[in-house]
């Protein structure tokens, strides 16, 4: 059997138990949520065990006590196949004895039903799962710590990164598949394509029931892929598959879609940052797009890492959406969350990460190189004067995080240079 690898969220899982009389664990399909969960659980019911479902669901709405009963940490995977056991375990956890009842995973949203009459705060907590970091999956040295930049500790020189351009490549293709993340071969590439096909035949209509084109929704993947690490409106969408497919979408249908991707956490967007500014310019306030993991865009996008290594412009977004994908890994280990900026006057910042305590730092998304170094310094120095420290803390640190590099360094301009593959929580 293969050996368990730790997950960052083993620990936030921990934790949420010993408060909370149940802990809810979404995320994309494949992600290790079900592993992850059975490390922590002490017995289990497989909602979608094969030849079972129909039964299962069944005694959920008819014998919750038959689905519900076991030792405790008690695990219910897959739970969104039976929406009605939601208020059950409400029930339950909001009388038992100790925290750490219930453990729930889903691979999607169930839309709102009158199953599930209640919102569960105060009972549930909620962790958001996505596939492994570079640091989980064994590819990052570690030798930068976010949580060390948060305390104000600067690396000087720390020991080089190792991947070099076409390893991030791959890695950006292969993505954090826990079942291919020791794999170097392009066999692991697979697991992407994989994923995709699933979402677009089966999964995208089954979130909610309403029938979607296979066809039509593998197009509006494969435009969302086109547009990732930008702010893209749901008309800029139906223009853009006008512009590059045989057939039309509508805004409705687009939006549809859209949602019903967000719905089993194929796609995960970027929400803005609005900071407290001297300036008057009005702030944008659109989410920034990306997937839940750069092998979907470039599942979606048809390409291998020979492409975007021949395609610099597109590695740079699939590179912004590793990126996304591994600064929201490592906020979430220190209790904080990502977002984007963007002005009226063009001024951007790729990724802003704040914590509870109020501390942020500024994060711009290069592929490498000096030019590009530089371009990413100078946005996040004129971002930080805009600031207004009356009102808001200067942020903790600057940072130009690349796809490569020698070694994690900071600039006389106080701005951090670090590789991907040197960050760690």
């Amino acid at each position: 059997m293969k050996q368990y690898r730790k997950r960052i969220l083993d620990e936030i899982l921990k934790e949420e138990l010993s408060i909370m009389g149940a802990v809810v664990i979404e995320g994309a399909k494949w992600c290790g949520k079900t592993t992850t969960a059975e490390q922590a659980a002490a017995s289990v019911m497989y909602m979608d065990e094969e030849g079972k479902t129909d039964e299962n669901i069944l005694l959920a709405r008819t014998a919750p006590e038959r689905i519900l009963s076991g030792k405790m940490p008690r695990l219910i995977d897959e739970w969104q196949f039976a929406p009605s056991l939601w208020d059950a375990i409400r029930f339950r956890a909001d009388r038992l004895p100790d925290p750490g009842g219930y453990i729930l995973t889903g691979s999607s949203v169930p839309p709102k039903s009158e199953e599930m009459r209640h919102s569960g705060a105060g009972r549930f907590a909620w962790i958001r799962m996505r596939p492994m970091s570079l640091w989980e999956s064994g590819d990052s040295s570690g030798t930068v710590s976010l949580s060390a930049l948060f305390a104000g500790d600067v690396p000087m020189g720390a020991p080089p990164a190792t991947k070099t351009l076409d390893e991030i490549a791959f890695l950006a293709c292969r993505g954090g598949w826990p079942y291919v993340s020791e794999l170097k071969t392009n066999v692991a590439l697979n697991v992407a394509f994989s994923y995709l096909n699933a979402v677009v035949k089966s999964d995208i209509s089954r979130y909610d029931g309403v029938s979607r084109d296979e066809t039509r929704a593998r197009r509006l993947m494969r435009s969302y892929a086109r547009l990732q690490g930008t702010q893209a409106t749901a008309a800029v969408i139906k223009a853009d598959l006008a512009a590059n497919e045989p057939r039309s979408f509508g805004e409705a249908t687009v939006c549809s879609y859209i949602n019903a991707l967000k719905g089993i956490f194929a796609i995960e967007d970027m929400p803005a940052w609005c900071p407290n500014l001297r300036s008057k310019t009005p702030i944008r306030t659109s989410d920034t797009r990306y997937f839940t993991d750069p092998s979907i865009a470039t599942a979606a996008l048809g390409l291998a890492p020979e492409d975007l290594m021949n395609d610099l412009r597109t590695f740079g977004l699939v590179f912004e959406t590793m990126a996304a994908r591994d600064l929201r890994v490592y906020a979430d280990a220190l209790r904080g969350n990502v977002s984007h900026y963007r002005d009226a006057n063009g001024l951007e910042c790729d990724a802003v990460v704040h914590l509870r305590n109020g501390r942020h730092g500024l994060v711009e998304v290069k592929l490498g190189g000096k030019e590009l170094i530089d371009k990413g310094a100078d946005t996040l120095n004129a971002l930080a004067k805009k600031i207004n420290a009356s009102k808001l803390a200067h942020p903790t640190f600057k940072m130009v995080l690349t796809a490569v590099g020698g070694f994690a360094y900071r600039r006389d301009d106080g701005v951090i240079v670090c590789p991907i593959s040197s960050l760690r929580p």
